[in-house]
């Protein structure tokens, strides 16, 4: 035990002798750089943490709305669900600068296809809320960049097997989408609610509805999933549409880019997909990137379907 401490002293002694020896002989350290280094290197005795550090209180927009429909940030349980979703996305900053770069690569290509489609522009924070714009599956088993269950995406036409899965598919799994949104807001009215279901369920909100006897999603009680969702959406979309102000600096340069590609249209089996790619001077690799839908290594196709490859233009 006395060795131990001993150990602790003398490393102690060590690192305050290197501090100050690195005080005197750099004659480049200013006296507001020592102010500096011993604010960061000595924990002050009113706080935990470094006197540079601080966490501090987001303040509410003055108004938000989803798709055009106003969120009634008078109520005080709703500003403090938004204001929790906000302290979250902005302090989880790693994500939330991700989210940033993804979203330059991903939103020139989702915007046009929910415009296309017959979507309010606000929906592609509900694909980011999805999956992030990454391709990485639930815990649930939904997938694609808009998490589709299997069940889902067969009921709506997409092809979800071992060889091809197209909820990977952008623009197929955002005309989906589409549908499905398009379908919910026709039932409900609202594309609040609309959003809502898409996390619960068209019949789960329609029994909640019924049960509490109300019309508007933000005067329904939910589980704790659903009755986060349209927040979490609604700080995405703040966020994201202002993230200076969020505290998310960065230069265009630092942002994620799509490669430019060409698309072919393929009605055959593709036996070996890397011979394929050799064929467009590609790699495997460059080809799996922009054709995540392909799941193997070969393109089964005995039924002669049409799928449309795409091949990044070197």
């Amino acid at each position: 035990m006395k060795v131990k401490l001993l150990r602790i002293f003398y490393g102690l002694s060590f690192l305050s002798i290197g501090f100050l020896l690195l005080n005197l002989a750099n004659p480049k350290i200013t006296k507001k750089h020592r102010l500096i280094l011993k604010d960061t290197s000595i924990v002050n005795t009113n706080k935990n943490v470094s006197n540079l550090y601080e966490v501090k209180a987001v303040k509410l927009p003055n108004n938000i709305e989803f798709a055009g429909e106003i969120v009634p940030l008078e109520q005080l349980d709703i500003q403090e669900r938004l204001d929790r979703e906000l302290l979250v996305n902005t302090y989880w900053q790693s994500n939330g600068l991700l989210l940033l770069k993804r979203a330059n690569k991903f939103f020139p290509l989702i915007e046009p296809l929910l415009a296309q489609y017959g979507l309010p522009d606000d929906f592609k924070y509900l694909c980011v809320a999805e999956s992030a714009l990454i391709q990485v599956p639930s815990y649930k088993g939904a997938a694609g960049y808009w998490h589709f269950m299997p069940k889902t995406g067969k009921e709506y036409g997409l092809e979800i097997n071992k060889n091809v899965d197209e909820r990977y598919n952008l623009k197929l799994s955002t005309k989906v989408a589409a549908e499905y949104l398009k379908k919910a807001k026709k039932k409900f009215g609202s594309w609040t609610l609309a959003a809502a279901a898409y996390n619960a369920g068209n019949g789960r909100i329609a029994q909640r509805l019924k049960e509490q006897k109300v019309t508007n999603y933000y005067d329904l009680l939910l589980n704790p999933e659903t009755g986060r969702y349209v927040f979490r959406i609604l700080a995405l979309k703040e966020i994201m549409s202002n993230p200076k102000k969020y505290g998310f600096i960065y230069d265009q340069e630092d942002l994620y880019t799509y490669p430019e590609v060409k698309e072919v249209l393929v009605d055959y089996p593709i036996p070996d997909l890397a011979d394929f790619a050799k064929q467009y001077k590609i790699t495997y690799k460059q080809l799996k990137l922009v054709n995540p839908w392909l799941r193997e290594t070969k393109l089964n196709n005995a039924s002669k379907k049409e799928y449309i490859i795409k091949i990044p233009m070197n």
